[in-house]
């Protein structure tokens, strides 16, 4: 056999024969380069898919003011996720505002703030209102004890 390397896996010497030539060669490293390249192309553009199809998160803003409407600092504004109960709270700053976002569209929230002995009346914020950001005034209107 002339095919010193091989000669254990034929038989005869007519099986001896070069198995690929130069250009097959380049293209087993092609094939293999898009086949190793495809599906990291299809997960990014799933990945991609997935982030039009989900769904934009909101945010809630406002100022809390008294009856006058006069902006109120350092009032506490609390949201509550009717979904989990969870409560967030927020601080309005010296100009009375407050902010809260990353909010899911697709839960519903009640929000009020209070200040000393005063509150405002809790608002709903539906998950059928498709705006994704919400400017909402709180008016501190009421005793807490009301609430």
């Amino acid at each position: 056999m002339n095919c010193p390397r091989l000669s254990r896996m034929f038989s005869s010497a007519s099986d001896c024969q070069p198995i690929r030539s130069v250009p097959a060669r380049r293209l087993d490293v092609l094939i293999l380069f898009v086949v190793l390249s495809v599906p990291g192309a299809l997960a990014t553009s799933a990945g991609a898919q997935e982030q039009k199809g989900a769904p934009e998160l909101r945010t809630v803003h406002g100022s809390v003011i008294d009856k006058a409407e006069n902006p109120v600092p350092s009032s506490i504004v609390y949201l509550k996720n009717l979904k989990t109960q969870d409560v967030k709270t927020y601080i309005a700053n010296d100009a009375g505002e407050y902010r809260f976002s990353g909010l899911d569209p697709n839960v519903d929230y009640e929000i009020h703030a209070e200040h000393n002995d005063l509150s405002s009346p809790a608002r709903t914020i539906s998950s059928y209102d498709s705006r994704r950001d919400i400017n909402l005034p709180l008016k501190l209107s009421h005793k807490k004890n009301d609430h």
